[in-house]
């Protein structure tokens, strides 16, 4: 609440944050449309209270498109198209656009053939898997996001970096009501989120991360992998995250995360080559919507009005971010100080007014 603010954090409306994003990006020399794919995917995440994959990344992708690393004004085309499967070849791309305009062609083929499933070549960093996935639900859809990113994950009881945090998300269309939204690294915890604590000088929850030995550690600063997503059963977090590598980079004939540049750098010249992969399903395809959206409805409803321990509700994937938005959209978000800075120098770089 806007009360709890501490005092070194500041508070600023969504919508000013977003034109400021938008108008930065732009002035960086990005296409209009690389720029409001990239502010409304931020935005996604600083709205539902992802914070580690919103717009804190800001002055990162304004690095990679001044840089070399991103394309600002890329040619995205289908590589190729069969029935219900295609390949987008990105151009090297902002992850953005390359996915937004992935499930763009996989809901279109979804209603025309039931399922529409789309691989995504020569892409970048994307933000949170989320924002695709629902952006198929709100078109009516069934959405799957996937994809891989620079090792950084070790895998289970191993001592190098191998898988990156490889995230997989869907969302699931509920007539009258926000998606059934489900959106998770396959890590522990999403990589951004250490360096959302190292930036805020806070202490890892244990069980998260290792320093480089493999040993566990909630040292930010000595974080030098993380931990497969299930603990002392990773051996599930790191099978994921398999799944994720293979329809990504496999089945894309990108580079595996292990071949995959660093996102901190120190190379910010050279395009990385990811692959995603975004899947969508038409209800339609199979069952009267009505009976659909009956049984989703009773499913959510029933979930959440389920017994819950003392102390604890009950929530459907998605009824955090749901919450959270709506508070935010009501009151502001607070950025905080290193972001912050960071935007004042944008503003200043870009003569462009910062929110803050």
């Amino acid at each position: 609440m806007a009360g709890n603010i501490a005092s070194t954090d500041i508070l600023a409306p969504l919508a000013a944050i977003s034109e400021f994003c938008e108008r930065v990006l732009t002035a960086s020399g990005a296409s209009q449309s690389t720029a409001e794919a990239a502010t409304r995917a931020m935005m996604h995440g600083t709205r539902h209270g992802i914070d580690s994959h919103g717009v804190r990344l800001l002055a990162h992708y304004v690095k990679g498109l001044t840089e070399g690393r991103l394309n600002p004004n890329p040619a995205l085309k289908l590589a190729s198209a069969f029935g219900a499967i295609a390949s987008l070849d990105a151009d090297n791309a902002h992850g953005a656009l390359a996915t937004y305009t992935a499930m763009e062609h996989a809901t279109r083929l979804a209603g025309e053939f039931g399922i529409g499933a789309v691989a995504v070549r020569n892409s970048s960093h994307f933000g949170p898997a989320g924002a695709y996935a629902m952006d198929a639900a709100s078109r009516g859809f069934i959405g799957f996001t996937f994809c891989n990113s620079d090792s950084f994950v070790r895998l289970h009881d191993g001592a190098m970096r191998f898988h990156g945090t490889n995230p997989i998300a869907c969302a699931v269309p509920v007539r009258g009501q926000n998606p059934w939204l489900f959106d998770m690294a396959t890590s522990a915890v999403p990589y951004n989120r250490v360096q959302l604590y190292r930036s805020l000088g806070r202490d890892l929850p244990s069980g998260v991360a290792s320093d480089e030995r493999g040993h566990d550690t909630t040292n930010p600063d000595i974080a030098d992998m993380l931990a497969p997503l299930g603990g002392e059963f990773g051996f599930k977090g790191a099978g994921l995250a398999g799944i994720s590598e293979i329809l990504s980079a496999v089945l894309t004939g990108m580079k595996l995360s292990f071949d995959v540049a660093p996102m901190p750098g120190p190379d910010f010249s050279t395009p990385r080559g990811l692959g995603a992969f975004v899947l969508a399903l038409n209800p339609a395809a199979f069952l009267d919507v009505e009976t659909f959206d009956a049984a989703m409805t009773r499913y959510v409803e029933t979930l959440r009005n389920s017994p819950a321990r003392d102390g604890f509700n009950v929530m459907a994937p998605g009824d955090r971010e749901w919450a959270v938005a709506e508070r935010r959209e009501r009151e502001g978000v607070t950025i905080d100080p290193v972001t912050a800075a960071s935007f004042r120098k944008l503003a200043a770089d870009y003569a462009v007014n910062s929110p803050i």
